[in-house]
């Protein structure tokens, strides 16, 4: 079977979908069918069907254009000239890539359906899109260096803050050029004396903080005679700040039915799309 009849049949296929769900009777999809026009010159359709519905009788022909570029107005034009010998029937032309502008202008005057059928590629298949935000609270451990020793021991903390700013998502914020209070990578959550002697542990003064901290309030715990060792070695400090803030994360959460879904049938002239789902028989064949 060439690529052009198994289309064909692809189309028969869908179409028989469809027609299962509509509330009407006598139905009768056919393939590869030869009717003959006023004029008595015999055409060969592609896809072919007949339904009944308040007692009148629809004729449905589907011309099929398995094609890897855009329709031309000139095979609209002849599917036109087609229809018009037959009579009484309703004009559907289905393709793979879409129809060149006046294609549609010519099918939409003459009230052909120009369809796009072929299986969904990647982000056609979205069913439902949303939005989450994601509030959290984010603590943020913060140091205040004494100054005072900083100077005597040769420790650069203008310098330190600035290359604090450039690690920064936001570089030209100047977050941290006027602070008070840095961050400092500890080796260790032990806070010691001059003499290297424990005084307390930065776990538990966390462990002190409320159970319920309040956003943009600052929790500081001072000190006399404090070190933390950290990848500077050594360093001084007056106090710990444990600062809260509420973190906001937006995400955009699509729902992508594309494993699920057979084909999807695009009218080109009202944009409306339908997608076609996977039967039984589908995931049984995948399955062989």
């Amino acid at each position: 079977m060439n690529d052009n009849i198994e289309y064909e049949k692809f189309t028969q296929e869908i179409y028989n979908e469809i027609l299962k769900n509509l509330y009407v009777k006598n139905i009768d999809v056919k393939h590869n069918v030869k009717l003959t026009g006023k004029s008595g010159q015999k055409h060969q359709i592609d896809v072919y069907w007949e339904y009944q519905y308040d007692n009148t009788t629809f004729k449905i022909v589907i011309e099929c254009k398995n094609y890897n570029h855009t329709v031309s107005i000139g095979k609209v034009r002849d599917f036109f000239g087609v229809l018009y010998d037959l009579g009484d029937v309703k004009g559907i032309m289905v393709t793979r890539k879409g129809y060149q502008e006046g294609a549609k202008k010519f099918g939409e005057h003459y009230r052909i359906d120009l369809m796009e059928l072929r299986e969904p590629e990647e982000g056609e298949a979205i069913v439902a899109e949303t939005t989450l935000t994601i509030d959290s609270p984010v603590r943020h451990r913060l140091f205040q260096v004494d100054e005072d020793w900083a100077k005597a021991h040769d420790f650069n903390i203008q310098l330190y803050k600035k290359r604090l700013d450039c690690l920064s998502l936001s570089p030209s914020s100047n977050k941290w050029i006027n602070a008070t209070h840095i961050p400092l990578t500890t080796k260790e959550n032990k806070i010691r004396n001059a003499k290297d002697e424990i005084i307390t542990d930065i776990q538990k003064l966390e462990e002190e903080l409320p159970e319920n901290c309040e956003q943009n309030k600052d929790y500081v715990f001072p000190f006399d005679d404090a070190y933390i060792k950290t990848d500077c070695g050594n360093i001084k400090i007056k106090e710990i700040k444990f600062e809260y803030e509420n973190h906001t994360e937006t995400k955009q959460i699509k729902i992508d039915a594309q494993n699920i879904t057979k084909a999807i049938l695009k009218n080109t002239i009202s944009k409306e799309v339908q997608l076609i789902g996977k039967t039984y028989m589908d995931y049984k064949s995948q399955m062989k």
